[in-house]
This record gives structure tokens, C-alpha cells and sequence, in this order.
């Protein structure tokens, strides 16, 4: 059975952010659905004019997605996410439109894994550097990111 964009996005938000609490949780579905919604470059033509499922199993974007990394198995993926109430709050609010208002119109995140976030990402530098969030780096489509 397919799972619903309601159940892929409440198991992304879980699977990528369930230990940066609320704010960090909407700040990632605010990113999906950047992508879900952007109407240039590589994401907009990926979602294919909205489709969730298909921004969310774009190969090499989230980890989570992929149930190997590196050719080992992931056991954090979205398969064996069991989210709870607030996961589902959550993509309810981001598929009704909502967005982070420090998250802007981003469309990456990282765990730089560092005290400091880089300037940009990804590697084609096609994002600059927005905010910190907890432990995540966000950044916003430069100019370049429109030839994607």
C-alpha cells in the first residue's frame, strides 16, 4: 500500500527532525514544501507541479527516503518511522500552506555536524547561507538555482 502525502510527510518530518522539537519539525516541512511548491529549477520540475512524493523520494536529497546509504542498510528510514499525533499536527499545517517564517522560502537544510554553517550548499552553490535552527543550517535559492 502507498502511504498518503500526509504519512510520507509526517514520517520525513519525524525521520529527519523528531529530536530538534517544533520549530525544528516545521522548519523541515517548511523546506519540503518549498520544494513541493517551486516554480524553477530542479525542484519544480521534480515535483511536476506538486507532487510530494515525488520531492521526497528524489534520489541523494533526504537520508531518510533511502533505506541504504553508502550500500548499508539505513534503519533510520522513513519505512520504520511510527509517527505520533504531533508529527501528523505538523504536515497538516505545512500541506495547509504554513510555513516557518524564519525558514523563508528555503529549499536545503543540513547537521553540518560543526558550530558554524557554511556559506553555501549545495555543492553546485546554488543556495547561500539563511539561518541556524538547532542543529540545522538553512539555505535559500541564489539566482544560480534557477538554471537547475
Amino acid at each position: 500500500m502507498a502511504y498518503s502525502d500526509r504519512e510520507l510527510l509526517a514520517r520525513i518530518i519525524q525521520c529527519e527532525a523528531g529530536g530538534e522539537g517544533d520549530n525544528g519539525m516545521k522548519a523541515v516541512a517548511s523546506v519540503t514544501m518549498n520544494r513541493v511548491n517551486a516554480s524553477t529549477g530542479e525542484y519544480a520540475r521534480i515535483s511536476q507541479g506538486g507532487n510530494v512524493r515525488n520531492i521526497i523520494f528524489q534520489e541523494g536529497q533526504f537520508d531518510c527516503a533511502s533505506e541504504t546509504l553508502r550500500n548499508q542498510y539505513n534503519p533510520q528510514n522513513i519505512y520504520n518511522m511510527n509517527p505520533n499525533e504531533l508529527h501528523y499536527y505538523i504536515a497538516d499545517w505545512a500541506l495547509s500552506g504554513n510555513r516557518l517564517n524564519e525558514i523563508g522560502d528555503c529549499l536545503w537544510y543540513l547537521n553540518p555536524f560543526m558550530p558554524n554553517c557554511p556559506n553555501a550548499f549545495p555543492a553546485n552553490s546554488s543556495g547561500t547561507f539563511h539561518t541556524k535552527l538547532g542543529k540545522h543550517c538553512f539555505y535559500r535559492p541564489t539566482a544560480q538555482y534557477s538554471q537547475t
